[in-house]
């Protein structure tokens, strides 16, 4: 059993993330990366056993067919071939149709495309890579599993938007949510580390990186997120913007702007780097404000304050609160942005335990609050296990 394993492939519009996945423990064997497509620098880079290599991807379209086909290569050379029992696949948008993780079949991948309109910049690369990798492996059972699922637990008042219900009967539009894997995922170890059934645990779970978004889960089911018909809502992100007046994009427009600058600004030139006009990684931002850069201060304050205002909120989504769980790149290793969260939410009684706070980052997990407070955890998050996982209990 401990040798089958599942290949996960997240394939972007303009990029190819894979790994190969024990099924029953969730290590990565082999963890790779296609990116830059479309430029002179596409290139492939992948880690074995500690070993990385990188080489070029030549041609000058169909680079995820081709980045596949290495990845075909590449799985032989290291004799993994025959342990890999299912390919699963990270798909960002499932709108309203798919509630659960499905295997691939040819009114599924018609399903998948339908509902591009809803994420026209992942729908179609979604399933550019689905069928590169039924070409490349047509022996393998292959699965999709939805960033959107998780959340279709969502009820009426969470997810409906106070429009025109037309918009919602002709459009679908209404509030879906992401980064489900990983919500799901946190949860369930939240609910191991507290030893409580997930069935009849509420977390709050924090996830923060390039993309961040807050999840409310009650007895282990999301019943509200603060990303919503698009991953561009919510929280202030590494480049996208988060809530915004929607008047806004009106005011935009009637001073000459087109819709694709708007969307260009608020997707790709906000967040991080809009706000300190330095950068949109938080590490960077966190060094730049200890050397009392202004703008990296205030993006901080605004991420922090925002992050704090959502978790408070979401209390009011549950009828009690076994946990705050912070996790992504951000939430797992920057101490000073959660310490910053933590500090806001000492009106709910939250207390850091500053060295265990210290403790869980780099990959190590724990509560980091005091005995005398709230529970507040750090757990680093596994979405190519859930996918794993999915897939190898769809084949059961």
């Amino acid at each position: 059993m401990s040798n089958k394993y599942v290949l996960v492939i997240n394939s972007g519009s303009s990029s190819l993330k894979f790994a190969v996945i024990n099924s029953v423990s969730g290590d990565a064997v082999l963890t790779g990366l296609g990116e830059c497509f479309g430029l002179e620098d596409s290139r492939m880079s992948w880690k074995y056993q500690g070993n990385k290599q990188e080489v070029s991807i030549v041609g000058e379209e169909n680079h995820h067919q081709l980045a596949i086909g290495k990845l075909v290569g590449i799985v032989a050379e290291y004799d993994l071939t025959d342990a890999i029992i299912a390919v699963g696949h990270r798909i960002v948008h499932g709108g309203e149709k798919f509630t659960k993780t499905v295997q691939i079949d040819e009114q599924v991948l018609k399903d998948i495309e339908a509902v591009k309109e809803l994420a026209p910049l992942h729908a179609p690369a979604n399933v550019i890579g689905i069928k590169a990798a039924l070409a490349a492996f047509p022996t393998l059972p292959q699965f999709a599993v939805f960033d959107t699922a998780f959340h279709q637990t969502m009820p009426a008042k969470a997810f409906t938007g106070a429009i025109d219900k037309t918009l919602y009967d002709q459009y679908a539009i209404r509030r879906y949510g992401f980064h489900g894997t990983s919500h799901y995922f946190v949860s369930r170890e939240a609910a191991k580390m507290i030893n409580k059934p997930v069935e009849e645990s509420s977390f709050i779970s924090v996830h923060l990186g390039n993309g961040a978004s807050v999840c409310a889960i009650k007895n282990g089911k999301s019943v509200d997120t603060s990303m919503g018909f698009t991953p561009l809502a919510g929280l202030m992100m590494g480049t996208r913007c988060g809530d915004l007046d929607p008047s806004i994009i009106e005011f935009l427009l009637n001073k000459g702007w087109t819709t694709e600058q708007v969307f260009e600004t608020l997707n790709k030139k906000s967040g991080f780097l809009g706000v300190s006009g330095l950068t949109s990684d938080a590490r960077g931002i966190l060094e730049a404000m200890e050397e009392g850069h202004e703008g990296a201060t205030l993006a901080f304050q605004v991420f922090t304050y925002r992050v704090a205002k959502y978790i408070g909120s979401y209390m009011v989504a549950l009828d009690n609160l076994d946990g705050i769980i912070f996790t992504g790149g951000i939430g797992e290793n920057a101490l000073l942005i959660r310490r910053e969260i933590l500090k806001y939410l000492k009106i709910f009684g939250y207390k850091e335990n500053e060295a265990a706070d210290a403790d869980a980052r780099f990959g190590a997990e724990g509560i980091i609050t005091t005995a005398d407070s709230p529970v507040a955890m750090v757990i680093p998050t596994n979405e190519e296990f859930v996918i794993a996982q999915e897939s190898v209990a769809l084949m059961a």
